[in-house]
């Protein structure tokens, strides 16, 4: 099923740094080998449905101003077919191995949940052929769990129990497409799952619930045989005053309270850490640190703006540094850098929709390329293993592996004449080493 959507663009290809194409990539060479695999092997591109397809680019202030020809305007599953041959014509040519989804993103919702998954499985036919055609795979699926006047009062968190139950088998369906389309992992984003007053909120009861309807989706995927990762994105706030799933550290401690560890890990954005009062590369460490860096939503916030902007990623600061901690790591397989972007209600023509993402991918290889050369450089690595020392040997080691009490520590230091000193943190030398490589 050929599309026309973008007669004069053809495939992106990578020119080098001396290009001024605005159509080529000047630093994402996807088969240059880096650390041992190649950069489409650790980039893992995603494109993300909703932002690139389903974005009129409306604000709470004006219209939409998206220019988009294939759209006809309507709701029917006819125009959300058509929608989905364009978007594999997109991301072909783009060069995105991958792509994600919610339910209602792809398929428009009916009067009823039979006739919204019978719209679902209409367009799922389309997906899935297009999928075949090009090689092109699913990274995750979702469900729009927020965006109908059902969910106002959330999903999983609703005080309405008919509400849960909707969501439910909306979820059932979702992980069932997602199934079927080979998806690689499927996301539980809460969007509404919060509160925006107190006064009529019971906090406990619906975490629980919360925590009840997740484990029911674990039971779900084993009866489904779904193999894949599920997937908790942390936001801090927007639509709700405070949302369960504020943070990266708010989460891990729902998923331990929740006998839920095993089943999740981390599906981290730029934005909603800006948004928590964190930086992105607090957010990966401490997933990291648990085991439960999953993937990531691949985009930025404006610091002048307090609310979820998902800008395109063109800061390499913020590359390089979201790269060091993928690479330490391992990668994020099978999860991947999946661009929950959009562009600017000014950017309104087809042609903008390539430029994003071009700047985007060109902003994750450069990042990727300097924190491959930091790692090889060895000099940060290893100024933190030597800052750490005290650590590896002694009372340190005894106090890490469990060998060593208070009674211990005191008759220690009551033993030695003076503490060791403390060194330098040497921030400014490392912030310097770090611009060495950007």
């Amino acid at each position: 099923m050929a599309s026309e959507a973008f007669p004069k663009i053809k495939k992106i290809r990578y020119e080098g740094p001396d290009s001024k194409n605005p159509l080529a990539f000047r630093y994402y060479d996807e088969n240059e080998i880096i650390e041992g695999k190649t950069m489409k092997e650790h980039l893992r591109f995603s494109v993300v449905y909703w932002h690139t397809f389903r974005n009129g680019l409306s604000d709470p202030f004006g219209l939409p101003t998206a220019i988009r020809p294939w759209d006809d305007g309507t709701d029917s599953v006819k125009n959300a077919q058509k929608r989905a041959v364009v978007a594999f014509e997109f991301f072909e040519k783009l060069g995105a191995p991958f792509y994600a989804f919610h339910d209602r993103d792809v398929a428009p919702e009916g009067a009823s949940l039979k006739q919204s998954n019978k719209n679902l499985d209409a367009v799922v036919k389309v997906l899935k052929a297009e999928q075949e055609r090009t090689g092109i795979k699913l990274l995750w699926g979702t469900a729009c769990l927020f965006a109908h006047p059902r969910y106002m009062h959330g999903a999983a968190t609703s005080c309405n129990a008919d509400v849960f139950a909707y969501a439910a088998a909306q979820v059932k369906k979702a992980l069932e497409v997602t199934k079927e389309l080979n998806g690689e992992g499927y996301v539980f984003w809460g969007g509404r799952e919060g509160y925006s007053t107190l006064l009529n909120t019971n906090l406990k009861r619906e975490i629980d619930h919360l925590g009840r309807f997740l484990q029911l989706a674990v039971d779900y995927k084993k009866k489904i045989g779904f193999k894949g990762p599920f997937y908790i994105e942390p936001k801090p706030k927007e639509p709700t005053k405070h949302q369960y799933d504020s943070d990266a550290a708010a989460c891990l401690n729902f998923l331990r309270e929740y006998d839920l560890m095993d089943h999740f890990k981390l599906n981290l954005e730029t934005n909603h850490a800006t948004l928590a009062g964190h930086t992105m590369h607090h957010e990966l460490e401490v997933a990291a640190a648990a085991g439960a860096l999953g993937s990531i939503d691949a985009n930025t916030g404006d610091p002048m703006l307090g609310w979820d902007t998902d800008q395109f990623p063109t800061d390499v600061y913020l590359t390089t540094q979201c790269m060091l901690s993928i690479l330490g790591n391992g990668g994020i397989a099978p999860g991947g850098v999946n661009f929950d972007a959009k562009v600017r209600r000014e950017s309104f023509e087809p042609i903008d929709l390539f430029h994003g993402h071009i700047v985007g991918m060109d902003a994750f290889a450069r990042g990727l390329k300097a924190a491959a050369a930091i790692r090889a450089d060895g000099r940060l690595g290893n100024f933190v293993t030597e800052r750490y020392s005290s650590w590896d040997e002694g009372i340190g080691s005894k106090i890490e592996s469990g060998k060593a009490n208070f009674k211990d520590l005191e008759k220690y230091i009551l033993g030695k004449s003076k503490i060791s000193k403390n060194t330098s943190g040497r921030q400014e030398l490392l912030e310097g080493l770090i611009n060495e490589f950007i």
